[in-house]
């Protein structure tokens, strides 16, 4: 496993390459000083990469690679996972190019569990094309939470706000029985020690927002809030976890509330992503926390409308790449300290060197 900043092999899953993904992540490698932070391997193939490389006039030279054993640094990487050609069709919902993505995606994961590469930044898949007898998981969280160590929890991250979720891919009718105080306790735990260990915060700072509207309004919209949420917080408090709530979404995200605390953890899905994509899109990242590996995406999909065209912008995936190398080292470095506590060690390890 590499260990200095320039030599961090970043695996990178192609995602669905009738969408925007192959665009963003040449973009993203076309200025040259990204080269200096790491060494980017794409799981794809070489001819389709090439093909859209024509599509979007991008003259980034890309090195093709049969074994992982032949990353190159300073240079982007294309690890060839599969030799037949693919037919794309910009903007199309295609069951086989999905096939194709989830290839890029597993191919990638193993390397990640046998330390072929460091970290690991996945392109948008489409959920639909994908789904199916061979790959029965909603999304890349999923899998990663079978394949990997550890329990998985998304955390959406971006410079102003970070937002955590108790509960991910489910249906809404689902949710309120899936809010347990074990869940509770466990999530907020998981974040509790992400932001410890891998964001360097001593003494984390996390609010809970409530279910229903109102937070309940003490009963009147719902009990949850008072039988299952609070009493946990109070657990936790005890237990020297910083943690505060239940807040009525609405009023915490429009007084700025967000701002006094180092996360917060959403009940369901679109109450957290609702107010980050707002706040935060196109410069925010998709974390999978709680797992021995890193795995981060951007926060946007395929976006066939635009696929095809070189109007996409790399900003967000770029943040992944940023925030992956950011919590690679901020892991080793917490290693490095446990080891040798009685050692003062102050590195920086930021990733954003230059200018976006």
């Amino acid at each position: 496993m590499s260990q200095n900043l320039e030599n961090i092999k970043v695996g990178i899953s192609i995602g669905d390459l009738n969408g925007i993904g192959g665009e963003i992540i040449l973009k993203c490698f076309e200025d040259n000083r990204m080269l200096e932070l790491c060494t980017p391997v794409i799981f794809a193939n070489s001819k389709p990469l090439a093909y859209i490389k024509k599509n979007i006039a991008n003259n980034m030279p890309i090195h093709a690679i049969d074994d992982l054993e032949n990353i190159a640094a300073n240079k982007v990487n294309v690890y060839n996972v599969w030799k037949e050609n693919i037919n794309i069709t910009f903007g199309q919902n295609d069951p086989i190019v999905g096939k194709y993505a989830i290839k890029s995606f597993s191919s990638a994961t193993n390397a990640l569990k046998d330390g072929l590469i460091d970290v690991l930044v996945t392109a948008p898949i489409n959920k639909y094309n994908v789904y199916d007898q061979e790959f029965p998981y909603p999304g890349h969280t999923d899998y990663l939470n079978e394949h990997l160590e550890g329990e998985a929890l998304m955390l959406l991250v971006s410079d102003q706000l970070r937002v955590g979720l108790l509960t991910d891919h489910l249906p809404i009718k689902e949710v309120a029985k899936a809010i347990t105080p074990e869940l509770i306790e466990r999530k907020v735990k998981i974040i509790n020690q992400t932001l410890i260990k891998d964001f360097n915060i001593f003494k984390p700072r996390i609010a809970i927002l409530g279910l229903n509207p109102h937070a309940g309004d003490n009963g009147v919209i719902g009990n949850e809030e008072l039988e299952i949420i609070s009493p946990t917080i109070e657990k936790l408090n005890k237990e020297g976890i910083l943690v505060a709530g239940p807040f009525p979404a609405d009023g915490f995200f429009g007084m700025q509330t967000y701002k006094h605390f180092d996360a917060v953890l959403a009940c369901y899905h679109d109450q957290g992503l609702t107010a980050f994509k707002a706040l935060s899109f196109g410069q925010g990242v998709n974390y999978t926390a709680g797992l021995d590996k890193i795995r981060t995406s951007p926060d946007h999909g395929t976006a066939y409308d635009i696929a095809g065209k070189s109007l996409a912008d790399p900003s967000s995936f770029k943040e992944a790449v940023y925030l992956a190398i950011d919590l690679y080292n901020n892991r080793n470095f917490n290693k490095e300290a446990s080891a040798n506590p009685l050692q003062t060690q102050e590195k920086d390890f930021s990733t954003k060197k230059f200018d976006k």
